[in-house]
């Protein structure tokens, strides 16, 4: 019998020093792993280009050789962005990464071939990001810091010419008045409509509502 014990004991230190060794290898493994995956993406992050708007790092291209599927240069390309993503509160001194990804879109139809002039932008926002679009007095008075949108909005206006306009209907819910808007922006009595208006006329709808 007590031979009996001392063997279950021993084979219980053994069993204890194997689950040890094995979880020493999967954590060193999971470093080396997240160690590799971050020098990956900074060689991605490296190489990537912008062709039109370059304001946001988040907006980049991997350029790719041997592109076999190529869009046709003579097509005019219509893209409604839906927006309703907004960061949050703890993230107000950062470009809304809903943005970021609309220019992302936009540089990816450049890079792939498609001409500046042939891309119609049009940015329907409502809900919860409307608050990126504020003047930068009233984003200041709200999030006590001034509005990180406003550069990356404007070249967005300028260098794709994107229309920006506002659910007026969320605005009211919101409390938000149209002249605490940035005037680039017009105000349409609902996104429900502009919806139905822009997508009737052929428009190709990116709902932008989280990352």
């Amino acid at each position: 019998m007590q031979i009996n014990k001392m063997k279950n004991i021993f084979l219980l230190l053994i069993l204890s020093v194997c689950i040890k060794a094995t979880s020493q290898d999967t954590k060193k493994d999971s470093v080396t792993k997240a160690k590799n995956d971050s020098i990956r993406m900074a060689k991605l992050e490296a190489s990537m280009i912008y062709p039109l708007i370059k304001d946001s790092k988040w907006s980049g291209v991997i350029p790719l050789d041997n592109i076999a599927e190529k869009p046709d240069p003579t097509m005019k390309y219509k893209l409604l962005f839906d927006l309703t993503y907004n960061n949050p509160d703890s993230a107000a001194k950062d470009l809304n990464g809903g943005l970021a990804e609309i220019g992302r879109i936009i540089n990816l139809h450049v890079a792939a071939g498609v001409p500046v002039k042939n891309i119609e932008t049009i940015i329907l926002v409502h809900a919860k990001a409307l608050n990126s679009f504020l003047t930068d007095d009233f984003y200041t008075k709200k999030y006590k810091t001034s509005n990180p949108n406003t550069r990356f909005i404007h070249q967005l206006q300028d260098a794709a010419k994107a229309k920006l306009m506002a659910c007026g209907q969320a605005m009211a819910y919101l409390d938000i008045p149209a002249n605490k808007m940035m005037k680039e922006v017009k105000v349409a009595l609902s996104a429900k409509v502009v919806l139905s208006t822009y997508l009737s006329k052929g428009y190709i709808r990116y709902i932008i509502n989280e990352l």
